[in-house]
């Protein structure tokens, strides 16, 4: 499953909508991807499950590269 993460770079930043990021991570449940990321010092805002639609959508961005976790 493809999971897209909103994050802050900074763990210690308040999360401000025009600093968050986002990643793709493919996993097998919300907890690995924030298991497998708990390392980096991310702020993790939210974990969202990408639907078939929603994942064919952002395929067609520059940006788009999942990790494996």
């Amino acid at each position: 499953m493809i999971y897209k993460v909103y994050y802050q770079e900074d763990y210690s930043e308040v999360p401000v909508r025009e600093n968050t990021k986002s990643l793709y991570a493919e996993a097998d449940s919300e907890r690995a991807v924030r298991h497998a990321l708990k390392n980096r010092p991310y702020n993790i805002e939210f974990v969202q499950l990408v639907n078939e639609s929603h994942l064919e959508y952002e395929k067609q961005s520059p940006n788009y590269k999942v990790e494996q976790l």
